[in-house]
């Protein structure tokens, strides 16, 4: 597997180094059938995708028992290297593309990944109640926390209270400012050295 995700996940077991080990050939078989990860990705699959993803992890550890929604996962991320590493978590990952969650569902099964349910069709439509929604710059932030409304549980268990941790890059003041929301930025930077992570950013949303 990528030495990539070892470097800054050293305490992984052999099982979750084995499933991340399987992402590059399923998510390339998968490509080579239905396009859900950009040709120039795909072989930067490690830093662009499952590093990125992962990015949410450095910002807060999920508890077992607790549950994630993954809003416009595309082709699983950042909701399957997520559930990787966290087993003992639920995360429910939704995308309105079916031949998209098709995949997601094909490569959580060729994982074993218990802990991940794919569902075609738009974040409105889920009706369950989550700790914490992630996802990776499918809109504005505005439009976005629009999507979550009532879909997060009122207890909060972790040390961060329930909300949204989004991974976004560039410059986000104005869209920010657009949202009207309370929210603290983490810079990727902080956790990652590859030059890739520069401008990228997790975005902590909590639930209002």
């Amino acid at each position: 597997m990528s030495e990539l995700i070892l470097k800054y996940f050293p305490d992984l077991n052999d099982e979750q180094k084995g499933k991340f080990a399987q992402l590059e050939p399923l998510y390339k078989d998968w490509n080579s059938k239905i396009n859900v990860v950009s040709r120039k990705d795909i072989d930067e699959l490690y830093l662009r995708h499952v590093l990125h993803s992962l990015g949410i992890a450095k910002v807060l550890s999920f508890l077992p028992g607790s549950s994630v929604l993954d809003i416009g996962t595309g082709g699983g991320f950042p909701g399957i290297p997520l559930a990787i590493l966290f087993p003992e978590t639920q995360f429910v990952l939704v995308d309105s593309i079916g031949k998209k969650i098709k995949v997601v569902n094909e490569v959580a099964t060729a994982l074993g990944l218990s802990n991940v349910k794919g569902i075609h069709g738009r974040a409105e439509q889920v009706d369950e109640q989550f700790d914490f929604i992630v996802s990776r710059a499918v809109t504005r932030m505005k439009p976005f926390y629009q999507w979550t409304k009532g879909k997060f549980k009122k207890e909060s268990i972790h040390e961060k209270k329930n909300g949204i941790l989004y991974l976004k890059g560039g410059d986000l003041k104005e869209e920010m400012a657009e949202s009207k929301l309370r929210f603290k930025t983490f810079e990727l930077t902080e956790f990652f050295e590859e030059e890739f992570f520069e401008t990228k950013k997790v975005i902590y949303v909590e639930k209002q």
